[in-house]
């Protein structure tokens, strides 16, 4: 949260030392202070209040809903529905556990930087897969996904092999336009994986606020 804005500070500091006073300076300084506000909003992390339901699947991050599908070749190892949300530049970054879980496994992969909105991205471009298994039934294994887009070059991802998250606490970060995905088996009535998809395509979302998924009884 201090670097970016300390480096901002250091080239507006540096210009005034290096130019002095000067009319062109005026608006060049007027943008570098825009940028810093914006950076300053960047790293917010507001306080938001959890409302504990392990019936529910919280968001893992704020955006905005991009598509809602089944995969076959997901890290759960059996076919999975799949929800993925892009990250503007406007959005908190801060990534929150969907439901209380136990991380089995953290799993970091280089790749490309293309535009995040594309579900291809999940793909390609550089990514963290958080493996999770939830604390309360179904005991089913649940994979949160962090991915880079074109402008976001560093995941931050604090969550290690064997601790456990109550629902909704944080756990790590993209830092600019990104995506994030939230993997679960996909429905099964035979081993009692019953739930509704509680957004569509086009919703905004917020971590730890917007249910994603309900299971039922």
């Amino acid at each position: 949260m201090a670097i970016y804005p300390i480096l901002v500070l250091a080239v507006m500091v540096g210009l005034c030392v290096a130019f002095g006073p000067a009319l062109w300076l005026i608006p060049v300084q007027a943008v570098f202070f825009l940028i810093l506000v914006w950076m300053l909003s960047f790293f917010r992390d507001p306080k938001r209040t959890i409302i504990p339901d392990e019936a529910i699947l919280y968001s893992p991050a704020d955006g905005t809903i991009t598509d809602i599908d089944e995969v076959d070749d997901s890290a759960l190892g059996t076919r999975a529905l799949r929800i993925g949300m892009f990250l503007s530049v406007f959005n908190v970054h801060v990534n929150r556990a969907p439901c209380s879980v136990r991380v089995e496994k953290v799993m970091y992969r280089k790749g490309a930087f293309i535009n995040a909105m594309s579900p291809d991205s999940s793909r390609v471009n550089e990514s963290n897969d958080t493996l999770m298994t939830r604390l309360f039934a179904p005991q089913d294994k649940l994979l949160v996904r962090q991915i880079s887009g074109a402008i976001a070059r560093h995941i931050v991802c604090e969550a290690r092999e064997g601790s456990e998250y109550r629902q909704g606490q944080q756990f790590g970060m993209i830092k600019f336009g990104s995506r994030a995905e939230l993997y679960l088996p996909a429905p099964d009535g035979e081993r009692g994986r019953n739930f509704e998809v509680a957004v569509k395509i086009g919703d905004p979302v917020r971590a730890g606020l917007t249910p994603l998924v309900r299971y039922l009884p």
